[in-house]
């Protein structure tokens, strides 16, 4: 059972937050801190306690927008000691995801918070830590991937991505209608989603063929035009893709 330890400046969002987390049969214990100092001293208490000790804190629900020390100052904070607890962003904010993974987090969680999103954090730190009862986790649907935005899972077409760019061990989708964040590297769509068109042209970029509408040389350079914006091709993979848009019908 994990021991959790929910850190939040606003009394209202603590309160729903370890509601939502006693509610979850792999949570032990939760307690809250009201900023990021309470919250280290509680830390502080529970490293000195041992893994096993009373005192034990497992995984830490941190939210990221804070007075003084924030939460992305606590998370590096953690990350110097020898044997830190997990750490699961909980925020408003969007914008802070790829820093939050470079500071290893377990999962990054949008507000308002919902209970099968914040349930799918607490089953990746319980896995993490191997406890608590492992709950089946259903195959993606091949014709949608889901986001988030708000707080609010939407299922975005496959088939409407025209390029993803990759941001660490997130990627960027690319759509007409705008972008979206999601937790996957760059290299696991690519293999999902090579059947379906996609191309890799450069270590950062993966391509809809179907939405490519020019390829550029210029002074030994490739690019391709995808909607309004230009993308470069690497030498790696200029033939490749020249081979791939001749045959297309």
């Amino acid at each position: 059972m994990l021991r959790a330890l929910a850190v939040d400046d606003e009394r209202p969002s603590l309160e729903e937050l370890l509601y939502l987390l006693n509610a979850d049969p792999r949570i032990g214990s939760a307690e809250g801190a009201g900023d990021a100092t309470e919250a280290l001293r509680r830390i502080n208490r529970a490293l000195e306690s041992g893994p096993a000790g009373p005192e034990a804190i497992d995984v830490v629900f941190l939210d990221i927008n804070m007075p003084g020390l924030d939460g992305l100052d606590l998370a590096r904070l953690l990350g110097g000691f020898a044997k830190p607890p997990l750490v699961v962003f909980v925020t408003a904010h969007e914008d802070f995801a790829v820093q939050a993974f470079d500071l290893k987090a377990v999962d990054y969680v949008l507000k308002p918070v919902r209970k099968e999103r914040l349930g799918e954090a607490v089953r990746r730190a319980a896995e993490l830590i191997g406890a608590g009862p492992r709950i089946p986790v259903h195959e993606p649907d091949p014709d949608h991937i889901p986001v988030e935005l708000g707080g609010v899972t939407r299922f975005v077409p496959v088939e409407e991505i025209t390029h993803v760019e990759a941001q660490g061990d997130y990627a960027r989708l690319h759509t007409d209608k705008g972008s979206h964040l999601v937790r996957i590297p760059l290299s696991t769509l690519e293999d999902r989603w090579r059947s379906r068109g996609f191309v890799r042209i450069h270590r950062r970029h993966l391509v809809a063929l179907r939405h490519i509408g020019e390829l550029r040389l210029d002074a030994g350079t490739v690019s391709v035009l995808v909607g309004a914006e230009e993308l470069q091709v690497s030498r790696r993979h200029a033939r490749e893709l020249r081979d791939l848009l001749m045959r297309r019908p």
